[in-house]
Parts: structure tokens; sequence; C-alpha cells
């Protein structure tokens, strides 16, 4: 192998590439296989230079084929049919050995008084009984196994239909509870029928569907009652700093500091209080409200709100809105239009740019797309910036810069409203926000203009 060729050999019907170029790998796939990388050629006056493993891979997708998935609809069916062949051959076995044993035999043939032997007549007939006994055996098991073949056949269409209906309960048990969310804990799976397996699981899943209402209420209730209950303590600390700053001969200049400091924590309390009644509000089931909501004059709202803000960071907005309406509460509506603009204005970067979209679908439903530029997200962190609290940098409160609720605020009031909520991380950085929300009905009147 003096400055030689080392070539890899192929099967036939395999495609390869084009020569490859000296000190190169070439490339070679076959039919139902990944491609391959060979060595090409080697020099072994300049040393070894890498090490390929020559070999075939199957390709991953016609194992998938080729593999059924081992469903217990599968698994049943299989059981019942090896069941039933067992049976079935044990069965014409019995029967075989019965037939071949107790079955009518032809006599053997006997000597004749006086010592003579059997005629050649008799002889005959007794050979060829002999004969359509051991046909009729044989027939006897060809047939069977036919018969035995074609009802195990028979047994697996059987089994797979009767397997099919015995677990057509656990399908509509899973589609129920798969359909069932903190928003509709109140459903049941209410399985009607005799007490059997199936209904005492359904009555078990049942009970606990109603424990975690019972929990997710209490919860519910205390953030409710706590943020009421926090409203006046706070009231009370805003009274006593107006106290201590309006004495007689006016206050220091240091506790003047600490008033301002003072209220500015206070401000982000009572800031955290409302999110905390609002979010609560939101996850409260179903809404009482059904009020047509026009949502374009929402967003302008929203936008001259944070006029001043946008134009500090040079912010540039572009807007396409169709009048859309969506039927709802109004004040939770705003709120959650408010929330995703002042995402998109505080987590972006100066001289950066907002896209609002606002589009009434074909399917009845309505799409507000807010994107705004930033720093690359990572998008299993983005998905989790839904939960309360959850922010990229950091979990909990300890920073001015909002309180990890705005966005749990938007999707809370977007399932309120039997939409939903989106959350992607641009390409070339930044956040898309998308909610989908179903339109309100438009009801067409005719109108007679003659």
């Amino acid at each position: 192998m003096n400055g030689g060729n080392a070539w890899g050999f192929l099967s036939s019907g395999a495609a390869c590439s084009p020569s490859p170029s000296e000190g190169q790998a070439g490339a070679c796939v076959a039919p139902g296989y990944g491609p391959v990388t060979v060595l090409s050629r080697c020099y072994p006056h300049r040393g070894i230079v890498s090490t390929v493993k020559i070999g075939r891979t199957v390709d991953k997708s016609l194992l998938a084929l080729l593999r059924p998935r081992p469903t217990v609809r599968w698994r049943l069916t299989l059981l019942y049919s090896f069941l039933f062949v067992i049976c079935g051959a044990a069965l014409l076995a019995i029967t075989y050995w019965l037939f071949a044993n107790f079955a009518y035999t032809p006599p053997k043939p006997r000597f004749i008084p006086g010592g003579m032997p059997p005629s050649q007549a008799s002889l005959s007939v007794v050979t060829a009984m002999s004969v359509q006994r051991s046909i009729g055996l044989h027939r006897l098991q060809l047939y069977s196994g036919l018969a035995l073949a074609f009802m195990a056949v028979v047994s697996g269409v059987l089994g797979w239909v009767m397997a099919g209906r015995v677990l057509a309960p656990l399908r509509t048990m899973t589609a129920t509870a798969e359909r069932i969310s903190d928003t509709n804990l109140h459903e049941r799976l209410a399985m009607p029928g005799p007490k059997d397996e199936l209904r005492l699981l359904a009555d078990t899943i049942d009970r606990l569907l109603a424990r975690l209402e019972t929990a997710f209420e209490a919860q519910r209730r205390f953030v409710a009652n706590a943020s009421h209950e926090l409203r006046t303590p706070l009231a009370m600390m805003r009274t006593t700093l107006d106290v201590a700053i309006a004495k007689p001969g006016g206050a220091p200049a240091q506790t003047h500091e600490l008033d301002a400091e003072l209220r500015v924590d206070l401000d982000h309390a009572d800031e955290l209080l409302e999110c905390f009644l609002t979010l609560a509000r939101a996850e409260n089931g179903p809404l009482d409200e059904h009020n047509r909501v026009a949502l374009e004059p929402l967003v302008t709202v929203a936008l001259s709100a944070r006029a001043c803000q946008i134009a500090a960071e040079r912010l540039s907005v572009e807007t396409q809105l169709d009048a859309v309406e969506v039927a709802g509460s109004a004040t939770l509506l705003a709120r959650m239009i408010e929330n995703v603009i002042e995402n998109a204005v505080r987590h972006n970067q100066p001289g950066g740019s907002i896209q609002l979209r606002l589009r009434r679908l074909g399917d009845h439903r309505a799409r507000l797309m807010i994107d705004n530029s930033g720093p690359m997200l990572d998008q299993e962190a983005v998905a989790q910036l839904a939960q309360p609290f959850k922010r990229l940098r950091q979990d909990r409160t300890g920073s001015q810069n909002g309180h990890g609720l705005g966005l749990s605020i938007v999707a809370a009031v977007a399932a309120a409203h039997a939409g939903s909520l989106e959350l992607q991380a641009r390409a070339d950085g930044g956040l898309r926000v998308q909610i989908t929300l179903p339109a309100a009905t438009i009801h067409w009147v005719a109108v007679d203009t003659t």
C-alpha cells in the first residue's frame, strides 16, 4: 500500500458521491440506510491522518415503521389469539387421540377353523380398510390444522374488536382528563355503568379532581383575601409618613429622603397587590361578564400612556390594527394589553423597535401579536415566563423592574376568555408574544333599501 488507494467496497445499488479529492473522504448512501463516510485515500509515509469507522446505519424512520407501537389493545389482541390457538390445538390433539384409539379399526385377519389361512379376498378388504383409516387420519390432521389457522385469524380480528370495546371507556376517560385544567376543575368524568374496575378508577379520579378543585379554590381565596387585607397596613404606613412629614417646623432632610424611598417601596407593594388581585380574579373560573370589547382602542390607550417612556428609550413603534371585538371583561382585557405592551417597552433595548399587529382570523378568532427587539433569549426559558415570579435572570422579587407577574396575568386573562398565550424567542433577539382570543360574533341585519 505504498501511496496506493484504499477504497471501501459497496453493495449493489449504493450511490457514491463523485471521486473525492486527494486526502479527503467520500460519502456513500445505500437504499434504506443513512450516509456513511469512508476513507478514500491514505498516505502511510505521512503517517495516519484519521481513523474512519466504515459501516452502515439503518434509517430510524424505517425502524419506526417496522416496529409497531406496543399499545394495550395490541397486547390484549395477541393474548386473546395466543390463548385461542393454545386451547384450539389442545382440543384438536385430544380429538385426534380419541379418534385414533377408540374409533372403528379394521379387524385383524383370522385363520379359518381347521387351520386354513384367511382368504386373499379378506386380506384385501382388511388392507383397504387400514389404508382408508390412515387416509382419514391424515385428512383429519390437515383439515384440523387449516381450520385452526383460519379460526386463529378470526380470533385475532374478534380480539381486536373486543379489546377496542373494552378499552373505549379508558379512551373517554383519557380525553376528558386531558381537557380538564386548572380553569375547569369543576368538570368530572362521571362514568356511567356498573361498578367494575373501570368505574372505580373513574370515581377515584373524580374524587382527586374534587380535592384539587378545593385546594385551588382555597389558594385563590387566600391570595385575594391577603391582597385585600394587606391594603390596610399599607394605607396606615402612608398615613404615618404623611404625619411625619407634616410636623410643625418641618422635617429634617434625612426624613425627606427616607420618606421618598419608603414611598417608592410602598408604590411597588401596591402594584404587586393589584397584580395579585387581577390574577386571582382572572383565575377564578369562567367570567360573568360577556360585553363586546373593542381591542383597537385598548391598544391605542396603552401606547399613549407609555409615550414618554417610548420616547426616552428612542423606540420605534409600528402598528397594524384591525377593528376587532371580543366578548368578555373590559377591565381584564385592558390589563392584559397593558401588560404585554409594558413588557415590550420595559424589556427592550435603547433604539429598539416594537411591532403590534391586531388581526381578525377567518375562523372567528382574533390575534394580537407583539414583537419587541432585545437580547438573544433561550426558548426553553421563554416558555416558562408565563409562570408567576418567573424571570429570565431572576426568579423572585428583588428588582424594581417589574414583579414577575405580568405575563402570568396575561395568560390567566387569555385562558379566562377561552384564549391562549404563546411566547417565542425571536431569531434576531427579543420576544414575540401572541395572544389568540375568540372574536365576538357579528350579527348581520338585513336592511330594506326600497
